[in-house]
């Protein structure tokens, strides 16, 4: 079992700091606390079995924002091209 502080984690999955800490107080992360130099530091626990979630779990958050983002500009495209119709509709009446 490897044990990682929240930066090597992060590097190591090309996360930020910050996404790794919501993950492990989501619980999503096993996480053990030691006394280090006197302070308390929390370490990351990796198994195999999380170690290759892990990936899947970052792929599938990156690939729902991408779907989102491309749903937002296929929405305005839409939007766009119904007023460019209209207006061609508009033109032909007039003439």
């Amino acid at each position: 079992m490897e044990k990682l502080t929240i930066r090597e984690y992060a590097t190591k999955y090309k996360l930020s700091t910050f996404n790794v800490v919501k993950m492990t107080r989501l619980g999503e992360l096993k996480t053990e606390s030691i006394e280090k130099d006197g302070k308390e530091v929390l370490l990351i626990c990796i198994d195999e079995v999380i170690e290759k979630e892990v990936p899947k779990k970052i792929e599938k958050k990156y690939e729902s924002r991408a779907l989102r983002a491309e749903n937002m500009m296929l929405k305005k495209e839409i939007v766009r091209l119904k007023e460019a119709l209209e207006n061609c509709r508009n033109l032909k009446d007039i003439k």
